[in-house]
């Protein structure tokens, strides 16, 4: 791939990037936000940390969703980038973007068994916690 980080804008969500943010979501498996496409869409409109990275041409090759208070926590929802895109440091330019806005924030995300080894590498340590959702 020759795209450089020089040609990739970070611009912030806009309504008509949620088809394509679903096509992300069911191209890496994430089938409980695709199958929840209107709660999902909401999601996206109740965050207030939402962009999209655009590689050449405009199209979008990955985003960031979170939540922040702007002060102490800064919450990634999720960060995904296209696969074909993967290995170029996108993923890694959303975090800092999305940090950068708010520095005086920690920020926390929850990793996949398959994605934790990028945020180490990326200086993110490991921490407790728990998750139940209402039906549980």
């Amino acid at each position: 791939m020759n795209l450089s980080l020089q040609n990739i804008h970070i611009r912030q969500y806009q309504e008509s990037d949620f088809t394509r943010i679903q096509e992300l979501n069911q191209e890496e498996g994430w089938n409980n936000l695709v199958e929840k496409n209107e709660d999902t869409m909401e999601a996206w409109k109740n965050s207030n940390v939402t962009f999209v990275v655009e590689v050449e041409g405009g199209e979008i090759g990955g985003y960031i969703r979170g939540l922040t208070d702007t002060r102490i926590t800064l919450y990634i929802c999720e960060l995904l980038i296209d696969k074909k895109y993967r290995g170029l440091g996108l993923g890694k330019e959303l975090l800092q973007h999305a940090h950068g806005l708010y520095p005086k924030t920690r920020m926390e995300l929850l990793a996949s068994s398959t994605s934790h080894t990028f945020y180490e590498s990326q200086n993110y340590r490991p921490f407790y916690g728990f998750r139940k959702t209402f039906e549980e």
